[in-house]
């Protein structure tokens, strides 16, 4: 396994990106730098300890597309044919074979699941990163399986404990999430119009905007207001 990896300013200075807490973007910078010739780091969590970072990272990095997660506890870093070109004769094919099969290359050369027999599912803070794929036995849940009617059931009830925000009534929230954020942020206003502004702009998807707001929109607010301060000229601020 090679000693030195890169990374493509493409990728590292992409909004998507940069909007991420810094503990998230350390996170997976360290990853791809203990990554194998494949992009897979079968010790993520080891990591996460010898740097600090929180399983909240992780599920940052998932939410936002810059990892793949898998069952077995490996991820894949997503973007990895874009960062590293690996020489022929240099390349040792990764150990996990059975996560590599299920992936293919886009047209961008970036991992994706195969027919979207997957899928990530990143739950609130603290909780597990999990990616679905089919199981065996009577126990299992198989959501790729599952009838078009319980999944249409389920998506309804999600969405009917759930009311819309911002301008253009992109951001969904609780009852009780939009009380957390007017308790925790002054500014939960400008929070949640940010995130709907982004959404509008970008296209962007997430399965809970609570915990967007709180893990990157937050972050992503105070350096505009930062960038904005910076502007004023310094007569104006002595006034």
């Amino acid at each position: 396994m090679a000693e030195r990896r890169m990374f493509a300013k493409t990728i590292i200075d992409s909004d998507a990106f940069l909007d991420m807490p810094i503990s998230a973007r350390l996170l997976y910078y360290d990853l791809a730098m203990r990554a194998d010739d494949d992009g897979f780091v079968n010790s993520p969590k080891k990591i996460m300890r010898m740097i600090g970072a929180t399983q909240d990272d992780l599920s940052i990095l998932a939410l936002r597309k810059f990892i793949i997660p898998f069952d077995s506890g490996i991820v894949v870093i997503k973007h990895w044919k874009i960062h590293n070109y690996i020489r022929k004769d240099t390349y040792s094919e990764t150990k996990y074979i059975e996560e590599k099969e299920l992936l293919e290359l886009d047209e961008n050369k970036s991992y994706k699941l195969k027919n979207n027999k997957c899928d990530i599912f990143v739950d609130e803070p603290s909780t597990q990163v999990r990616l679905g794929k089919d199981r065996l036995g009577k126990d299992s849940i198989d959501y790729n399986i599952a009838t078009s009617e319980t999944k249409v059931s389920t998506v309804d009830t999600a969405k009917a404990s759930k009311h819309k925000y911002g301008e253009y009534k992109h951001v969904l929230l609780k009852d009780e999430e939009l009380q957390k954020l007017q308790k925790d942020f002054e500014n939960w206003e400008e929070l949640i119009k940010y995130l709907d502004e982004y959404i509008e702009m970008k296209g962007y998807k997430a399965k809970s905007h609570y915990l967007a707001i709180r893990k990157w929109v937050v972050d992503a607010v105070k350096r505009k207001n930062k960038s904005k301060s910076n502007d004023i000229p310094d007569w104006v601020k002595d006034l």
